[in-house]
């Protein structure tokens, strides 16, 4: 289906703003935890599963989309998703208990799980190549921003309101994505009815085991044997998954692109910048509140700057890829990353606000350098049919990695050895700057389905 310029524009905008109102529920809601424990008189290891169970689902269902694509409509599809969403919300919002809370905020997860492969595949589908390093940098702009400014707005809200306003916010934004999706969203891609794998679905519910391992890392012990039997169990099932794909003459997910060099380290490089990032916003509040002493909205507000940065670089750093190409302005951004994590290092002895600032803008500038642009490097080794598979194997394997950085930071930081976290994302960064190196500048010829 021919789009004109507009219609792209105003269909790639309707996408980007339903994105990140589902984003920013991803991150959001850190803040309330407080809050949550009060109104529901439960321990904060409950309330964080309104974060680890959104995660859980979310992750089982992305390996779903390129089927859910090929199978449906993405208008129909698109719609179906915010309307799960909204109700997911409302029922968070009139929850009389916690358990009922969790089910809205299990439906808000697989929507979100079902729309991070899709929209992005859509929008790199239907964006000519020369220009998907300045569209897919203005999708950067949208997750990054979104993931910073979570936090934000749930504090500023949790300021003069009540608990429920956060997600009342989600359901007015959404509305008016609704009413513009109904005008702009179009389904741009043909249907090609392919069979539904009941037993490839059953295996990647090892990816449920392996995040939730991961996050109970940090309260385990050695005799913790359910834990250690979920993670054999999950291994087992992602090992079965992965031999069936690469087995099937239509899989649900064509693992088989994984044997080409760009795309394999466009997913490592996408991963490694997400997990700076998402430390950043996790661990940086934590330092502006236990070592120089800043309350919970003004850590939050410190956040801003970086943000703001990232947001202004991201669509800039999409149009230079676009000019020099992908590799140049990668290793910019894996540059950024080691001299963020260096300077947070060698200043932190300072407790000064201005350099731990300028120190978590540049760790973010780095993330606009590096994260999308990695996508997108990714993207242009595949054949269009297979953008989704690809899509999805990316997000499936940010979202891992950054639940892993989370725990990694958690484990790390221990009784406030902020040093070691940025020691040791320092030298993730390193390693990740040597596979920069490796990045093909000729592609190799794409696989198709």
């Amino acid at each position: 289906m021919a789009l004109t310029e507009k219609s792209r524009k105003w269909f790639v905008t309707t996408l980007l703003l339903g994105t990140f109102t589902m984003s920013i529920s991803q991150s959001s809601l850190s803040t309330a935890y407080p809050t949550f424990m009060k109104y529901f008189n439960l321990p904060a290891s409950t309330v964080a599963w309104l974060t680890t169970g959104f995660m859980l689902i979310m992750s089982v269902v992305m390996p779903l989309s390129p089927w859910l694509m090929d199978n449906f409509h993405f208008k129909p599809l698109y719609i179906s998703l915010l309307i799960n969403f909204v109700i997911g919300t409302l029922i968070i919002i009139f929850a009389p208990n916690f358990p009922i809370m969790m089910v809205g905020r299990l439906m808000e997860g697989f929507s979100v799980g079902v729309l991070f492969p899709s929209y992005q595949s859509i929008i790199l589908e239907i964006t000519p190549q020369s220009q998907r390093g300045t569209v897919m940098g203005t999708v950067g702009l949208v997750m990054g921003s979104a993931l910073a400014v979570g936090p934000i707005i749930s504090g500023v809200l949790l300021q003069v309101m009540n608990w429920q306003a956060i997600f009342g916010f989600f359901l007015v934004v959404l509305t008016v994505v609704f009413l513009l999706a109904l005008k702009t969203v179009v389904s741009p891609l043909k249907i090609k009815s392919t069979k539904f794998d009941f037993v490839s679905v059953f295996m990647s519910l090892g990816i449920i085991g392996l995040l939730y391992f991961i996050n109970e890392i940090s309260h385990m012990t050695a005799t913790s044997y359910v834990n250690w039997g979920i993670l054999v169990v999950s291994l087992i099932l992602l090992y079965l998954f992965v031999r069936r794909q690469l087995r099937m003459s239509q899989p649900l997910l064509h693992l088989d692109i994984l044997s080409i060099l760009n795309f394999d380290l466009g997913v490592a490089l996408t991963s490694l910048s997400y997990m700076s990032l998402i430390t950043v916003t996790i661990v940086m509040p934590l330092y502006y509140q236990q070592i120089l002493g800043l309350t919970p909205l003004w850590s939050g507000l410190a956040l801003v700057p970086a943000a703001a940065l990232l947001s202004w670089l991201n669509r800039r750093s999409g149009r230079l890829a676009d000019r020099i190409g992908f590799k140049p302005v990668i290793m910019v951004g894996f540059g950024l990353f080691i001299i963020g994590w260096l300077l947070l290092l060698i200043c932190s002895g300072f407790k000064n606000i201005w350099i731990a600032v300028v120190c978590s803008m540049i760790i973010e500038s780095g993330n606009a350098f590096a994260m999308m642009p990695a996508t997108t490097l990714g993207a242009n080794s595949l054949s269009n049919d297979l953008i989704p598979h690809g899509s999805s194997i990316i997000a499936t394997f940010r979202q891992v990695l950054g639940s892993t950085a989370i725990v990694l930071a958690t484990v790390v930081l221990g009784d406030r050895n902020f040093n070691g976290v940025f020691l040791t994302f320092l030298i993730l960064e390193i390693i990740a700057m040597g596979l920069v190196f490796m990045i093909k500048d000729t592609q190799k010829t794409p696989i198709h389905a």
